[in-house]
């Protein structure tokens, strides 16, 4: 049963396995855009700025400071995945700071010196998703799920 509830052969829990996934999806993410093609406009590209005119799949305003962070973001996840208290705090607390990028976002004019990262509304979106994503990930998921045991509370969790 403790395979089970440690989320299979692995001897990684189910909160570990998302933040690996979340944490590999960032750093595609972030090499993703420095390739020309996936990134439209890649010669209009700037270091930061609102007036970048890069675009990861021709919809998410992208800089190099940006795609830096989307790597920066996704190394601390492979590491911080590593122990179950880390893949949490990854998840749970990249969530939150998702979340107070979609309202940096949503707070700033698109054209606004503030929109240094760059994001645009496009952006704004997906981080409203994934900070509520990763979130509920971090919170709610629990290693007792499906294994015929009492869920554990959040509270309880090491």
């Amino acid at each position: 049963m403790a395979h089970q509830a440690r989320g299979g052969r692995s001897g990684r829990s189910r909160v570990q396995l998302a933040a690996l996934v979340v944490a590999a999806l960032f750093l595609i993410i972030g090499v993703a855009g420095f390739i020309p093609g996936i990134t439209t406009g890649y010669g209009d590209m700037t270091f930061a700025g609102h007036h970048s005119g890069a675009k990861l799949l021709g919809v998410f305003q992208v800089s190099i400071l940006h795609n830096l962070l989307h790597l920066g973001f996704g190394l601390v996840g492979l590491v911080l995945s590593r122990r179950l208290a880390g893949a949490r705090l990854f998840l749970a607390g990249g969530g939150a700071i998702y979340l107070a990028l979609w309202l940096y976002g949503w707070a700033t004019e698109d054209e606004s010196a503030a929109n240094f990262i760059p994001v645009n509304g496009a952006d704004d979106f997906l981080h409203l998703g994934l900070g509520f994503g990763m979130l509920a990930l971090g919170l709610l998921l629990s290693n007792r799920a499906g294994t015929g045991g009492a869920l554990d509370t959040p509270l309880d969790r090491p």
